[in-house]
């Protein structure tokens, strides 16, 4: 029988290997990034709120606060949208390569955002990244738009951890999830309003984008979400880190095997691509022991 840290370990590689998939997904739904966005968070919203009514949390909590949960909702919607973007004008191998720089980034918001001193070897990895980029870039030059997009994503991802950080110390993690989405959903709608966007065929949704979109909303949002928190009860976080940064690896291989050609690379792109890869790797196993000691 597994004891409940085996078992944990193995629920956990299946979540990272659920948000690798989240890329697929963005790829198979042939809504534009913004529809895309706005559907998978409202649909989250109605999956979280079952969640937290049959689980009896409590949802009250000062005005204030919804309202930096609200605006930290908007930073997350629009992570979500330059990723989905970014996927839409090139490809998920693109994507997933760009956002797993989004540790580096966190590396240089943290300081600004806590007034801690910077790391002299973060920045030394960052500068390796950077160099796993340029070969990305010279090799994959007609994806310019995505691998932009995809660092914008990963630089609104590091955003949202950084600014989440704070709020997961003192509030349901549940319910800080259940006011962001809602957030997201609402300037969003507030934007399609005025754009006139909301329209017939806005809602006119084909039955295997109504699918892929609830299991989106459903398995790689609400549920992922809820199941990365249930084992960090009996996991470290060095180890919930060095697990999470295989979603970039698992995301690749699946699309590989999925669209094929589409995904086919250069040899250099991997190269650039397992460059970053490994680099921030390395940087969370210096960084954990850091801390450790």
């Amino acid at each position: 029988m597994l004891n409940d840290n085996s078992k944990s370990y193995l629920h956990l590689h299946l979540i990272v290997f659920i948000w690798g998939f989240t890329a697929i997904l963005g790829r198979l739904i042939t809504l534009d990034a913004l529809p895309l966005v706005w559907f998978r968070m409202l649909f989250a919203v109605v999956f979280i709120f079952i969640y937290i009514r049959i689980k009896k949390i409590p949802i009250v909590i000062p005005k204030k606060i919804i309202l930096k949960f609200l605006v930290a909702g908007l930073i997350i919607a629009l992570h979500w949208f330059t990723f989905f973007r970014a996927i839409k004008v090139s490809n998920v191998s693109i994507t997933l390569a760009c956002l797993s720089t989004g540790a580096f980034f966190t590396s240089l918001i943290e300081p600004i955002f806590f007034g801690k001193k910077i790391v002299w070897y973060e920045i030394f990895f960052g500068l390796i990244v950077v160099f796993g980029l340029s070969i990305i870039f010279n090799v994959e030059g007609h994806y310019t738009e995505g691998i932009i997009l995809a660092l914008t994503s990963a630089f609104l991802s590091a955003s949202f951890a950084v600014i989440n950080s704070k709020f997961v110390k003192e509030y349901d993690p549940t319910v800080i999830s259940f006011y962001e989405l809602s957030g997201g959903v609402l300037f969003f709608s507030v934007f399609l309003l005025f754009t006139n966007s909301f329209n017939t065929d806005f809602f006119q949704l084909t039955t295997s984008n109504f699918v892929y979109l609830l299991i989106l909303s459903s398995v790689c949002t609400a549920y992922a979400f809820i199941a990365s928190t249930a084992v960090m009860k009996f996991l470290s976080p060095y180890t919930v880190m060095l697990t999470i940064n295989l979603e970039p690896i698992y995301g690749i291989i699946l699309a590989v095997l999925i669209f094929k050609d589409k995904e086919q690379m250069s040899s250099a792109f991997y190269l650039g691509a397992l460059i970053i890869l490994i680099t921030v790797i390395l940087n969370g196993i210096i960084k954990s022991r850091t801390k450790a000691t």
